[in-house]
């Protein structure tokens, strides 16, 4: 379930981790799946992306990603912090150079007192890590393929200057 700039992104991320011998590895939750799906129907994926974790479910943000559960209890999945550990986790469980996540809030109700719409894309990297803050409109499959296409986006950024 791609698009035209979701197929591009995944291209940069495979075409610029093979050409610099990086990998790549997804942790996420809104869009379940989508980001390392978008990168895998990409020929020559297997050199680049090493693995993904769904956790959709914060007891698996915890227990496969180490997202702090305090911070997990307090603030909810939709945060900026549980974005960049989920992203940690992703690298560390992955053994990957760069990994993304996606937590968020697709609807049609508001989540952990976040709006419609609000959405984290966290990354690390051996320089460090962080998340984004967007805030989507659209419905439920709009906002999770926007935030999709944010974390390809990202990624390929990531990827094409290291």
């Amino acid at each position: 379930m791609t698009d035209g700039r979701a197929d591009h992104a995944a291209e940069r991320i495979v075409a610029a981790g093979t050409s610099r011998g990086l990998t790549v590895a997804t942790a996420e939750s809104l869009t379940a799946g989508w980001i390392a799906g978008a990168i895998a129907d990409v020929a020559g994926a297997s050199a680049v992306l090493r693995g993904g974790v769904v956790s959709y479910h914060n007891q698996v943000k915890h227990e496969v990603l180490g997202v702090d559960a305090e911070l997990l209890r307090e603030c909810g999945s939709v945060d900026p912090e549980v974005a960049r550990q989920m992203a940690e986790g992703a690298r560390h469980t992955c053994t990957a150079d760069i990994a993304v996540s996606s937590t968020g809030v697709a609807g049609p109700e508001p989540h952990d007192g976040q709006a419609v719409g609000t959405v984290y894309v966290g990354f690390a990297t051996d320089e460090g890590s962080g998340a984004r803050e967007l805030h989507l409109s659209g419905g439920r499959q709009e906002i999770r393929a926007a935030a999709r296409d944010a974390a390809l986006e990202l990624l390929a950024g990531l990827l094409e200057k290291k």
